[in-house]
């Protein structure tokens, strides 16, 4: 892709390039999403940058599963806040059959007191595990693959590109929309960035976090330079130009990357923005957030409220198509969103 190639004193044209692709695709709405580190610490994986990794020497706090009573809380102020997602995230390689069931639990608590649309992000998941949750009503399902494949190695050693790719399959085949992404500023070239775009726009799909790597003590990366700010939002910018429908989301890392030029990384491409603070870091208020929409023109914008809430008829997995796509599951090449192909019900809003 020659724009990848451009200097960076060409940002502001190639910025110009992909809001242009922003507006046509997806409009000027913006949707938020809080997420919650429901289970933190002692990951068992060794992922460079990851403060919760059991073989680095960082200094977190470390907690077991919350009850569902406190994912319902958080739940509840996503709501407050006009957000039309919330993600349960744990550190762990993949849930065991305990952890497993506390978070079933709490889906069920949540979609039972709020209108948020509720996600998980649980590592790595087996095709039954992917069915309860859908049958739990968990709409979409994180799993970032963090980094291109030909980065991959230098980033985690303890288990595979493949073993999270597939995870991403498992999880899009059940029915959940696929949410997934990466971090960058690890050592990655321009080129490998564009090669995880892509990789990710062939597993189809809906929703890409983008993180940028905040060093945190006591890592393999503690030490690292931050990135460049131009470099993220050249990122985002590329990203938008290889995914022009998706929902591209603002996630770690922002505050203290991009900095003053979080607003022209909004016109590069970002739709989407986790509000409220992250796994292990803090991120800016609310308030903030919104004043920066404000200062903008993009308003936030709740799709669950203004179409209804989907759920899932009984003894049915919902697939979704996007249209010109060749199955369930996967994005037609120019699809803004995707539409159901099995049985649901449409709950309207009160």
């Amino acid at each position: 892709m020659a724009v990848a190639e451009l200097p960076l004193t060409e940002l502001p044209a190639l910025v110009a390039l992909s809001h242009r692709v922003l507006i046509e695709y997806c409009g000027d709405g913006v949707e938020l999403e809080s997420i919650i580190s429901a289970k933190t610490g002692a990951c068992p994986e060794d992922c460079a940058f990851c403060s919760q990794s059991v073989r680095h020497s960082t200094d977190i706090d470390v907690h077991p599963m919350v009850d569902a009573e406190v994912l319902v809380d958080a739940a509840k102020t996503t709501e407050r806040l006009g957000g039309s997602h919330f993600c349960i995230v744990v550190a762990v390689q993949g849930p065991d059959k305990n952890l497993f069931d506390k978070v079933i639990e709490g889906v069920k608590a949540v979609r039972a007191n709020t209108n948020v649309g509720v996600a998980c992000s649980l590592g790595i998941l087996t095709k039954d595990q992917a069915e309860r949750l859908v049958e739990a009503g968990v709409e979409t399902y994180n799993h970032n693959l963090e980094t291109s494949r030909s980065f991959f190695p230098e980033v985690c050693t303890t288990h595979t590109y493949d073993d999270r790719r597939n995870t991403c399959i498992v999880a899009r085949d059940a029915g959940m929309e696929l949410c997934s992404g990466g971090i960058f500023g690890m050592g990655e070239t321009v080129l490998q960035r564009l090669e995880l775009a892509f990789e990710l726009r062939d597993i189809g799909v809906m929703e890409v976090p983008l993180n940028f790597l905040n060093p945190r003590p006591g890592t393999p990366l503690g030490d690292s330079a931050m990135l460049d700010p131009r470099e993220a939002v050249q990122t985002i910018a590329l990203f938008r130009l290889v995914l022009p429908s998706v929902l591209l989301r603002y996630a770690g890392g922002r505050e203290e990357v991009l900095r003053e030029l979080q607003s022209f990384g909004m016109y590069a491409g970002i739709n989407g923005l986790i509000v409220g603070d992250y796994l292990t870091t803090l991120g800016r208020s609310a308030d903030d957030d919104m004043q920066m929409l404000e200062d903008l023109g993009r308003p936030v914008v709740n799709h669950r409220a203004h179409e209804g809430i989907v759920s899932f008829v009984p003894g049915e997995r919902p697939r979704f198509m996007a249209p010109g796509a060749e199955k369930p599951g996967y994005l037609g090449r120019d699809s803004a969103a995707a539409i159901p192909v099995t049985p649901v019900k449409v709950k309207a809003n009160d």
